[in-house]
């Protein structure tokens, strides 16, 4: 008997236990009529007759299950009434954020660009005194868009496809192999042609000039040695095995192409030609399908007879096919210009976002009418590999900033007046603390730092790098700073210089154990991940609290199958902390000085003083003059 049929004769209940819901119920128990009523072994209080024992169970509060998010990391098993109480903390409960924000290119036609401030500001940052908001966000986007920009989608007719990089790699093996067959086979023969060689006729082998010349063998001694029985080693067997299967392998490839023609200057007689019919006929063994690449197949049917009209029928008018090129602008091709990359990757990719297709795509005005246009790009660095990217060709550049520093915050789902690039949050938050995500980190920053949250010089249109942030958490002075590493917000405690140097001193690895765990408890989840990688002790300590302070995900790896195709199964489990800072429920005006204090010294602003007199309008001559107009205007 099956375990199946088993478990159904165990919970199979009696006729009067069926429908039996009496705590106090004194039927006597009977075999196949009633079971004795019996209390929870679990201790939750229910009644209820022992046949339902298992039924109870898969209901029963007191019972340990395992958490709603075990399919998704989380190993704990608990009593089932404290599973909505366990969500709450579950280290499994994981939002992504979705939140979208857009961004225009730093020389977007419908706005104004600033390349003044953009190269003043790079160059603060490479200098190590910038430290601007704005500038970071827009870096970290920029980053973002150059890792998602792939060479081969923009530029495939400039981009080394796979395939043929795998070709190339295969030629050169192929080609080093041959070399080495045909180093080993000119050796093969010469080791043959001496070893079987018994008699040194006039060809002997080629020798090195310090070997000295052997004498040649006297009439008697050839006898005696051909009379001998020959003796041949191993190695000498191997070597013309090798060199007989390489000359088979030649001559069967001859006899397959038709044999040796007639004629040929050839010793021998060559075999005669066998009749095409006789010819062996060449078949596939398998054909791969061949992927098409065209948005628009539509083809005019050959049955499609238009109506003989000079206005709807395009046919009706002689057209010549002609082709455009470079060369028709009488250029010498090294005077052509140069396209740099990240521009015309960027236009490129606007292109393709705004009106669905790239610039060099064909154009179908109606089913006859075609127009196909190629833009020609020329790039110091193409052909480029099958996997580059953007940010793989501007590694080793200068950074410089491409987009603006304002953002939008209009989703992608929404229509744009002009193409911008969509940029989204992705962080992973625990359920818990997205709320406090959502609100410091997009509506109080991100989406108020430019004039609100970060003030900038009036005259920053003109180059001036100045700025001030306006607000700090009302609880305590803190500056709001954006981690590279991470790519996440962080509250930087306001400490004084005195303070700082006598912490400095102070070396927090010599604390106690249990009180470093204590002190690490009340830090929020990125100063958690970032003291993780100060030393292996804080690695240690940061990871006793990963049960109750961090997160698990699922690592997801893709493997092929034995009979072909792709499957994704989870790994393994990783855990790690979040990216969001202390909760700010509220934020203060900081107490920096106003902006006018700046403008005072600002080099940017030029004041232009006026000493002589101008005439200032006449009040009274202007009062007699609205007067007359109104009496005009009433008189007529």
């Amino acid at each position: 008997m099956t375990g199946r049929a088993c478990l159904c004769v165990r919970v199979r209940q009696h006729d009067h236990c069926r429908s039996c819901y009496n705590r106090r119920c004194r039927a006597r128990a009977e075999e196949g009529v009633c079971c004795a009523l019996v209390a929870c072994g679990l201790h939750c209080g229910a009644l209820f007759h022992l046949c339902k024992e298992e039924g109870h169970l898969l209901l029963c509060p007191c019972a340990r299950v395992p958490c709603l998010n075990a399919a998704y990391g989380c190993s704990a098993w608990l009593p089932r009434a404290q599973l909505a109480a366990h969500l709450r903390a579950c280290p499994a409960s994981v939002v992504v954020c979705c939140v979208e924000w857009n961004r225009w290119p730093a020389n977007d036609a419908h706005s104004y660009p600033s390349p003044d401030l953009h190269r003043n500001l790079m160059r603060e940052r490479r200098e190590g005194g910038s430290r601007d908001l704005d500038l970071a966000l827009a870096l970290k986007d920029q980053e973002r868009l150059f890792r998602s920009l792939k060479m081969r989608k923009l530029f495939p007719e400039l981009t080394r496809c796979a395939g043929e990089e795998e070709e190339e790699e295969r030629k050169r093996k192929r080609k080093e192999e041959e070399k080495k067959k045909d180093a080993l086979g000119k050796e093969a023969a010469r080791k043959t042609w001496v070893s079987f060689s018994p008699f040194q006729l006039n060809v002997a082998p080629e020798k090195d000039e310090e070997e000295e010349e052997e004498e040649e063998l006297s009439e008697q001694e050839r006898e005696a040695l051909a009379r001998k029985p020959l003796e041949v080693s191993e190695a000498q067997l191997e070597s013309f095995s090798a060199w007989e299967s390489m000359f088979s392998t030649a001559m069967g490839g001859c006899r397959e192409a038709g044999g040796i023609t007639e004629g040929a200057d050839t010793p021998g007689v060559a075999p005669p030609s066998r009749p095409l019919a006789e010819k062996k006929a060449f078949h596939y063994v398998h054909v791969e399908p061949m992927k098409i690449v065209d948005v628009r197949t539509f083809k005019v049917p050959s049955s499609f007879m238009a109506k003989q009209s000079r206005i709807r029928n395009p046919g009706f008018y002689k057209r010549d096919s002609k082709a455009v090129d470079t060369a028709d602008l009488q250029v010498a091709p090294q005077d052509v210009p140069v396209w740099e990359e990240v521009q015309a990757s960027l236009l490129c990719s606007l292109e393709k976002e705004q009106r669905g297709h790239l610039i060099t795509e064909q154009l179908c005005t109606d089913g006859l009418l075609q127009d196909e246009g190629t833009q020609t790009f020329q790039f110091l660095t193409a052909p480029f590999a099958s996997t580059a990217s953007l940010a793989d060709l501007t590694a080793g550049r200068e950074l410089r900033l491409h987009l603006q520093l304002q953002l939008e915050s209009v989703s992608s789902r929404h229509h744009k007046a002009s193409s911008a690039f969509t940029a989204v949050c992705g962080h992973a938050v625990h359920r818990r603390e997205y709320a406090a995500h959502y609100k410091n980190v997009h509506s109080d920053i991100q989406m108020s730092v430019n004039g609100w949250f970060q003030h900038r010089c009036p005259l920053a249109y003109l180059g001036c790098t100045f700025s001030q942030p306006r607000f700090t958490p009302s609880t305590h002075q803190a500056d709001v700073v954006l981690t590279e590493d991470p790519g996440c917000f962080q509250l930087r405690p306001v400490v004084p210089a005195a303070e700082s140097r006598t912490s400095s001193r102070r070396a927090l690895s010599s604390l106690p154990y249990e009180l470093l765990r204590h002190v690490a408890a009340f830090l929020d989840s990125v100063s958690l991940s970032q003291l993780a990688l100060a030393s292996r002790l804080m690695r240690q300590v940061c990871a006793t609290l990963l049960p109750t302070r961090g997160m698990v995900s699922l690592r997801w790896e893709r493997t092929a199958q034995p009979g072909g195709g792709v499957r994704w199964s989870a790994e393994h489990k990783v855990w790690h902390f979040g990216s969001s800072f202390s909760a700010v429920d509220t934020w203060k005006f900081r107490d920096v000085p106003s902006m006018s204090e700046h403008l005072k010294l600002c080099p940017f602003y030029e004041r232009e003083s006026r000493s002589e007199r101008f005439l200032l309008p006449d009040a009274k001559c202007q009062r007699h003059r609205v007067m007359d107009c109104n009496t005009i205007a009433n008189n007529s």
